[in-house]
């Protein structure tokens, strides 16, 4: 049965979006899990390989259960602000209350039948205090192993999505948002729906706290939802862009590009088909971070890229007159 979310006009005035290493991290988690859900991410298990294989995760995947379960809110709160950092995420995470915690994590425990009762499930919910402490020490170790040096590229395709979106909404309203979303969510006469498999109807009366959108790469081909008090509404939505994510490599820019604008500038500009901040292209062109800078700013004067800040990065994007000298090169 779908999943009904009602929008009040308070709730539409408060509708945002939002970028969470932390729910990246734990969303990467639940992919694990599922393996026909891998598609998009083969070549980034790969390059894991033995890596993956030595991560012992055992006590947090306890609170990963299998689709239709529940995983404890507290691991991966929707953030309060637009591009939190990950450690303060996670500060945020080991703040949690215990006896919060011990709720949530023996609603997640009984999705699973016996695990509640076993050593590991008893364990975690004698001392809660300690268990967050320990899966928020695993959540970071995950972090780092898993996401933290992709997190550039991720970021960068997550901030697409908004900044696409954003323009939907600038140029059609919510209702260009709203309907666009995802094929599994509806939206009509402000209702936001999500068609999932469930036991039984669930719906979220208009209550003024709006709603917060986030884009994820690794929730495909799902749409995740989340609406229990305190935490503001919350869908999380497959990010346009994710396909080419891992398997496509920086595109070498044709030789007429390049006697225009010189080689390394072309290259720079042909490899911005998703936003980009400096650091991250100056590793993967093998170039100084002072170099690709100077470069960039000599492609935005002459019209080629736009820049914004998004949280502590600034983002560059090429133009329409950037993508059209790249596709007529």
């Amino acid at each position: 049965m779908p999943l009904t979310l009602h929008l009040g006009a308070a709730d539409l005035t408060r509708c945002r979006f939002a970028i969470s290493p932390l729910c990246q991290t734990h969303e990467a988690l639940r992919m694990l899990r599922r393996p026909a859900r891998h598609g998009y991410h083969r070549a980034w298990l790969r390059r894991l390989g033995r890596t993956l294989t030595g991560l012992d995760l055992s006590d947090l995947w306890l609170f990963v259960p299998h689709p239709g379960g529940y995983t404890p809110d507290f691991l991966g709160p929707p953030p309060d602000e637009p591009y939190l950092s990950i450690d303060d995420e996670l500060a945020r995470m080991r703040a949690t209350d215990p006896e919060l915690a011990r709720e949530e994590m023996a609603r997640s425990l009984a999705c699973t039948p016996g695990l509640a009762a076993s050593p590991q499930g008893r364990a975690a919910l004698d001392d809660p205090a300690r268990t967050v402490r320990r899966l928020a020490d695993l959540t970071e170790l995950a972090w780092h192993t898993l996401l933290a040096p992709d997190w550039p590229r991720h970021r960068a395709v997550l901030a697409a999505d908004i900044a696409h979106r954003s323009r939907q909404a600038a140029d059609g309203g919510l209702d260009a948002l709203l309907g666009g979303l995802h094929p599994a969510i509806g939206w009509t006469g402000r209702r936001l729906v999500l068609h999932r498999t469930g036991d039984h109807a669930e719906a979220q009366r208009p209550d003024g706290r709006g709603i917060l959108l986030m884009p994820s790469v690794f929730a495909w081909p799902d749409v995740i939802s989340g609406f229990a008090r305190p935490w503001q509404p919350t869908v999380i939505y497959p990010a346009r862009g994710m396909g080419r994510l891992h398997s496509t490599p920086a595109p070498r820019p044709s030789e007429a590009l390049a006697r225009l604008l010189g080689a390394q500038r072309a290259a720079l500009l042909s490899d911005l088909t998703l936003p980009a901040a400096t650091t991250e292209l100056a590793a993967r062109h093998g170039l100084a971070p002072s170099t690709v800078s100077s470069h960039l700013t000599a492609l935005r004067t002459a019209g080629l890229l736009v820049s914004r800040r998004q949280g502590y990065f600034v983002l560059y994007e090429r133009t329409a007159l950037g993508d059209g000298l790249v596709a007529g090169g």
